[in-house]
């Protein structure tokens, strides 16, 4: 319930928009050539929090950016980067259902957890075939 609270909330800033399945995202710099499959592969930096602000997960504080094909992660990454362009960011206000679910996922993401990533959208590889 507090997820849900937190994303009317949300849904409610200025520049949010929201998607059929419930996703929220906000553009900050559009970018130029977008992810067009769930099959293409991002190579991105982010910063993963919980809804009170509370960072789990930073690719900056890794390092080096992070590379993946936009079909092997959560629900919400591959819906809400097709919203953003190469070098474009987003921030994307994810359900629990598009995320980890009832399930939650390692120490910090509980169940049901709606979860907030800053991301910087580096390169687009488009998967072989799929028209750029």
């Amino acid at each position: 319930e507090a997820s849900n609270k937190f994303l009317a909330k949300m849904e409610k800033e200025d520049g949010v928009k929201k998607t059929a399945s419930g996703l929220l995202y906000k553009v900050i710099e559009e970018g130029t050539e977008r992810p067009t499959s769930l099959q293409d592969t991002v190579t991105v930096h982010y910063k993963g929090m919980l809804k009170n602000g509370k960072l789990f997960e930073s690719s900056h504080d890794a390092g080096d950016p992070v590379q993946f094909p936009l079909n092997r992660v959560i629900k919400g990454w591959g819906e809400g980067l097709q919203h953003v362009g190469k070098g474009g960011k987003i921030i994307l206000y994810i359900p629990s259902e598009l995320a980890y679910g009832e399930r939650g996922a390692g120490v910090f993401i509980g169940p049901n957890e709606a979860l907030i990533f800053e991301v910087e959208l580096l390169d687009v590889a488009h998967a072989k075939g799929e028209k750029k």
